[in-house]
Order: C-alpha cells, then structure tokens, then sequence
C-alpha cells in the first residue's frame, strides 16, 4: 500500500500543496549554474505547455514506453552517445539538446533567459555532463582529482 502520491516514481508532477510543477532534480550537479541551466530549460518548457494549452494546441502524445525508454537511455548514456528525440528516433545528444532550446526559445527570449541557458548547454555539450566530468577527473587525479572537483578546488569544477 502506498501511503501517500509521494512514495510514487515520477519525473514531473503537479505539487499537491503549492500551484508549481515539481521536477525530479539530477543528483551530480557540481556548480550553481548546471541548476541554472535545468531550471530555465523546465521554466521554459512550462511556459511553452502553457501558451500551446492557451492557444487550443493538442498536447503532443507520447507512449508511456517511450518515455521509459528514453528515460533509461539517457541515463545509461548521457551526451555521449545519442538520445532518443520526440518522435522515438536515436539522433545525437546535441542534435536533441538544440532541437529542446529551439522549441523552447520564445519562452527563454520572454524571461530574459536565452543567452544563458543557451550558453549553458554549449557548455554542457563541450565539457560534459557532471557526472562524465567526475569520472574523467577520477580517472586522471585517482581520488585527490575527484574530491578536488566536487569541492570546487579547481577551475575544472
């Protein structure tokens, strides 16, 4: 049994106390602005939801399985490898990551977010994702490297 919708698996939800959507957070962030970066990505894409529903667009429709999978692929790979886009087609991670800025863009323009989370993803594309970053730093410092990197010792971090 469960006692409450909180124990539930989920990647984004309506908040049952505050009028937010809550968004499954990723867990190796290693500097402020990769938050920066998700957060205006999910702002952007809300206001983007928002002005479809106002305008009467259909939602787009997605297979549950789909997602799933997409989902566990991303993970399993991150930006190295592709990403399973919309329409369940394997393109390259930066293919998909600009195709999200583009479909997000009049909303990032309308919050005065573009340059940045654009910046960001640039970013993320070139150096990685925090957790390649981790792994690259253990593999060439051992255990100092990584600690260093976490704790924001180095201009890698």
């Amino acid at each position: 049994m469960i006692a409450d919708r909180g124990q539930l698996y989920w990647q984004a939800r309506l908040s049952d106390r505050f009028p937010t959507v809550e968004v499954r957070c990723l867990d190796v962030q290693l500097r402020a602005d990769d938050a920066v970066m998700l957060a205006g990505l999910v702002r952007a894409l809300v206001a983007v939801a928002l002005a479809e529903e106002k305008a009467g667009a259909a939602p787009v429709r997605c297979r549950p399985e789909l997602l799933q999978a997409a989902n566990w692929h991303a993970a399993r790979h991150g930006l190295n490898s592709t990403l399973v886009d919309p329409d369940g087609r394997c393109r390259s991670s930066g293919d998909v990551l600009y195709s999200l800025l583009a479909h997000v863009a009049p909303a990032l323009a309308e919050s005065g977010d573009e340059r940045e989370v654009s910046s960001l993803v640039h970013r993320l594309l070139q150096e990685g994702t925090p957790a390649d970053r981790q792994r690259r730093a253990l593999r060439e410092g051992g255990m100092p490297a990584l600690r260093s990197l976490i704790v924001g010792d180095s201009p890698a971090g």
